[in-house]
């Protein structure tokens, strides 16, 4: 009874695999090779590209400044005598040279001499300068000029040779367009206020002798700058 039972399962084992198809078929090989492949293959990842660095470079610019114009001189004598002269009036040139140690302050040195005369009163002035200044633009900026210089008339009545107090108050405008420099600036101020390197006008007012009973001496003096 036993080996019937066996024999009725294997036979219904066996139709079983044959309305199903239950053979077992190994697999193509084209799968295999796929699968190897597969297998075989490596990702390749991009490289990755780091930013070059680039040293910054020091722009070096300085303060120095030189300049050259035309000076208009006036010369009044402080005599209320009916018989006083007119004042006179003279013409000659003005240098100057100076540093600005940032956009507020600086120190100039300037001469003047005159040589074309009306009434005979040449004038010559040299000073020294503390020179505060108040940038009022990216382009210019204005300043006053408080100092000491020396200055001599000749051929006026009276001979003025005198040392004392000296003022005056100006303007200066940049002419050159100075375009931003890569790399880093040793002045930071460096652009602003008539600071830019290259050519500038400069027009300024000066009392030559500030001190009780002289003649008054007064200058306008305009002309070319250059900030190095």
């Amino acid at each position: 009874m036993k080996s019937i039972k066996i024999s009725i399962l294997t036979l219904s084992f066996i139709q079983t695999l044959s309305i199903a198809g239950g053979h077992i078929v190994p697999e193509p090989e084209f799968q295999n090779e796929d699968i190897k492949a597969s297998e075989q293959i490596q990702v390749i990842k991009d490289p990755i590209i780091l930013p070059k660095v680039i040293q910054s470079s020091n722009v070096y610019s300085n303060g120095f400044y030189v300049g050259l114009g035309i000076s208009t001189a006036r010369y009044k004598t402080e005599c209320n005598c009916p018989d006083a002269p007119s004042p006179d009036k003279t013409a000659g040139v003005v240098g100057r040279i100076g540093y600005d140690f940032n956009q507020y302050i600086g120190l100039e040195a300037r001469g003047i001499k005159t040589n074309w005369k009306s009434n005979g009163h040449a004038v010559e002035h040299y000073g020294l300068f503390a020179k505060p200044m108040i940038p009022i633009a990216d382009s210019a900026n204005l300043y006053a000029l408080l100092g000491a210089g020396k200055t001599t008339t000749s051929s006026a009545t009276p001979l003025v040779n005198a040392k004392s107090f000296a003022w005056g108050f100006g303007a200066e405008v940049d002419l050159t367009s100075d375009e931003p420099k890569e790399g880093r600036y040793n002045r930071e101020f460096d652009g602003q206020g008539d600071q830019e390197s290259g050519l500038g006008l400069f027009i300024d007012y000066e009392r030559l002798v500030a001190k009780s009973n002289a003649p008054d001496l007064d200058t306008i003096n305009t002309g070319i700058s250059y900030d190095f």
